[in-house]
């Protein structure tokens, strides 16, 4: 059946967690200087998976606002100027990006990703986004389970702690498979060659 969507080159998919993020709830003073620091490797990974042909999908907390849009989401952070507000404006949503909107830890529960990515022809995702031991790695749990190969940048995730960050990343390389060599190592060309 045909989706209407262009196929993803490589059969891949970015996808941007959480980084529409006001970074204002308890602990976020851990996260913030790691998270704003992100901005510019991410913004790389986004212009060079845009050159590739790969889809960026942000994939993002409601942050409790169930009636929002992701333009309501967006436009409320930037506003009210939060502590994540640099982040959200180097990293905002472009017309063709897609945004799924979750209500939970994993991107995968309760949202539309699951019919999104084979719409896209997807079956291989990289992960990029906050935290690395929460949300990362309930998607990428979630993934796995749905077979998709994985690839989550240790230079494009972070967390509230480092050694949590660290024992994420150990899971997901190790129980999941992932790849996890930074962007400075591996370039994304070069990652979706190996596919």
């Amino acid at each position: 059946m045909a989706s209407g969507l262009p196929p993803a080159a490589g059969h891949a998919a970015l996808l941007l967690i959480d980084v529409i993020n006001p970074l204002d709830f308890d602990g976020a003073e851990d996260l913030l200087g790691a998270a704003l620091a992100l901005a510019e490797p991410m913004a790389r990974m986004r212009a060079a998976a845009d050159e590739a042909g790969v889809p960026v999908i942000y994939v993002n907390d409601n942050q409790d606002q169930w009636g929002s849009q992701a333009s309501q989401l967006i436009d409320t952070l930037i506003d009210e100027d939060r502590p994540g507000r640099p982040l959200a404006e180097s990293l905002r949503p472009r017309e063709n990006d897609y945004f799924v909107i979750k209500p939970q830890f994993s991107g995968f529960y309760a949202t539309n990703l699951p019919v999104l990515l084979p719409r896209l022809n997807v079956q291989r995702l990289i992960l990029a986004g906050f935290a690395a031991d929460i949300c990362v790695l309930f998607t990428a749990a979630d993934a796995h389970m749905r077979q998709y190969d994985l690839w989550v940048p240790t230079d494009l995730v972070a967390g509230e702690n480092d050694k949590r960050s660290h024992w994420a990343l150990d899971i997901m390389r190790n129980s999941m498979a992932a790849e996890t060599r930074p962007t400075t190592e591996l370039a994304l060309g070069d990652w979706l060659a190996s596919g």
